[in-house]
């Protein structure tokens, strides 16, 4: 699970991160990211799984893995840096998509470092 203070939960960050961030694409997620100063220091993780993914039961359950999933990445990435995932198909592991889209995150912010 992702502690509390990596959560993102506020829309505006969504936005922000969506809309003027880098992104990393695989065939089930996106991932965007963004790396600011003026961010919180603790690296943020949000998830966005449409209704077009599945019902409430499947995409609570994509949740929870993705969280599950995130969480041993949490430490590699870079201080003040907010992730969104973005869930593009139900399937039923993540892991191997997840772990190359957050190596290309990691190279990229720890080029801006």
């Amino acid at each position: 699970m992702l502690p509390a203070s990596n959560r993102m939960r506020r829309g505006q960050d969504f936005s922000r991160t969506t809309k003027t961030g880098h992104r990393a694409t695989s065939g089930l997620l996106v991932l965007y990211f963004l790396t600011h100063e003026q961010l919180p220091a603790a690296p943020q993780v949000g998830l966005i799984i449409n209704k077009s993914v599945g019902g409430s039961v499947t995409r609570h359950r994509i949740a929870r893995q993705l969280r599950h999933a995130m969480a041993p990445h949490i430490s590699s990435l870079a201080p003040h840096t907010q992730v969104v995932i973005r869930v593009l198909k139900a399937h039923d592991d993540y892991r191997a998509d997840l772990s190359d889209l957050v190596a290309k995150v990691v190279k990229r912010t720890g080029a801006h470092q």
